[in-house]
C-alpha cells in the first residue's frame, strides 16, 4: 500500500484550498507521534488520519472524494478471506485500540469507520480503488459506535454524501470526520489490559464542496450515542463525574433530519478544539450548544433498510 498520497488540500482547486484542521494548544499536545513522519499524520490513499495519544482514537480523519472516478466494488472482494480484516497500523502502534476493545465481553459496538470504506474507493482502475478501500480497515480509522448509530443514522448520512450527491453529480468533495473526545466521556464497563477506556458519545462530520468551481461552501453534522451507550449498559459515568453530565465546553445543507443533526461549524470547533478552513456557511443556528446536544442523540427507535439511508434531502443550495 502506498502511504504518501494522503489528503490533498488543493483537491477542489488551487484557489479553493481546504487545509487540514489546526488544533488548539490543548488538542495539539495530545496528537500522537507517527513513525518517520514530521507532521504526525498517517497518510493513506486519498485520506489521512491524526490520532490522540491519550484516547488512542482518531482526532480527525480527512478524505478527498472524486465522484467522477468512483469505482463500485463489493466489500467481500477486498480481502482474500471474503471478510473484513482490521489491523493495527504499525507506524503508530501504541496509539490505537485493537480487537482487545472491540471483542471484549459486553462491548456491543461496531468498529465505526471514520473515513467510510467507499469514500476513497476511486481512481483510474479497480486496483487503485481497491487499495484505497482496504486502507480504511486500520484501527487508526475507527472508533466504537453503537450499531444503531453506525449502521443506520451515521451510515445514512455517509451514503447520502457519497451516493446521492458526489457520485451521481460527479462532484469532488472533501470530508472531515471524527469523534468528540471530551474529558467527561463515560468509561467502558470493563477495563482493557488494565486501562480504563473512555467511549466517545458524539461524532461529527464536516463537508466542503463547490457548486460552481468558484465558491467554497461547508456544512457540518453532529450525532450522539450517549443514550444508546447507557441504555445498553456498555458504559458507566466516570467516578469523578456527577449525575446527569452534559458536555459543555445546496447540496449538503438540507435533509429531513437537519433540525436534529445539522449544526454550525463553530459548534464542532468548540467541541473538538479544531479550527477549520473558512468557507461560506449556508446553515445558521443560534441556539445554545447545550440545547443542540440534547437534540443530536440517536435514540435507536427508528430503523430503515437499504444502503441509501432514510432518504435525506438537503436544502438551501442547489446545483
Amino acid at each position: 500500500m502506498k502511504t504518501d498520497i494522503g489528503y490533498q488540500p488543493a483537491f477542489l482547486g488551487t484557489k479553493l484550498k481546504v487545509s487540514l484542521p489546526i488544533a488548539d494548544a490543548a488538542r495539539k499536545g495530545d496528537i500522537a507521534p507517527v513513525k518517520d513522519s514530521k507532521d504526525s499524520l498517517l497518510h493513506y490513499p486519498h485520506h489521512s488520519v491524526t490520532l490522540s495519544k491519550t484516547r488512542k482514537l482518531p482526532i480527525f480523519a480527512a478524505v478527498n472524494i472524486d465522484g467522477n472516478q468512483f469505482r463500485s466494488l463489493k466489500r467481500g472482494d477486498l480481502f482474500q478471506s471474503g471478510s473484513d480484516e482490521w489491523t493495527i497500523d504499525k507506524r503508530a502502534a501504541d496509539y490505537q485500540w485493537g480487537n482487545d476493545l472491540y471483542s471484549a465481553t459486553g462491548s456491543d459496538f461496531d468498529k465505526g469507520h471514520m473515513v467510510k470504506r467507499e469514500d476513497p474507493q476511486w481512481g483510474p482502475d479497480d486496483s487503485i480503488a481497491s487499495d484505497a478501500a482496504r486502507s480504511t480497515f486500520f484501527f487508526s480509522n475507527c472508533a466504537p459506535q453503537v450499531g444503531e448509530l453506525n449502521r443506520q443514522e451515521w451510515r445514512g448520512l455517509e451514503d447520502f454524501i457519497l451516493k446521492k450527491r458526489s457520485v451521481p453529480d460527479k462532484l469532488k468533495i472533501n470530508v472531515f470526520t471524527g469523534p468528540v473526545l471530551a474529558e467527561n466521556d463515560p468509561e467502558f464497563a470493563i477495563e482493557i489490559k488494565g486501562q480504563r477506556v473512555q467511549i466517545p458519545t458524539l461524532f461529527w462530520k464536516l463537508i466542503y464542496f463547490t457548486p460552481d468551481g468558484k465558491t467554497l461552501y461547508r456544512v457540518a453534522f453532529l450525532m450522539g450515542q450517549k443514550e444508546l451507550l447507557f441504555k445498553r449498559k456498555i458504559v458507566k459515568p466516570r467516578e469523578e463525574e456527577l449525575e446527569g453530565f452534559i458536555i459543555e465546553s445546496t447540496i449538503f445543507d438540507n435533509y429531513e433530519d437537519a433540525a436534529m443533526y445539522q449544526v454550525n461549524v463553530n459548534v464542532v470547533e468548540k467541541l473538538t478544539g479544531l479550527h477549520f478552513s473558512p468557507a461560506n456557511d449556508p446553515y445558521r443556528d443560534d441556539r445554545p450548544v447545550k440545547l443542540i446536544l440534547k437534540e443530536v442523540e440517536v435514540d435507536g427507535l427508528e430503523s430503515f433498510s437499504g444502503s441509501e439511508g432514510p432518504g435525506f434531502e438537503l436544502e438551501g443550495i442547489v446545483l
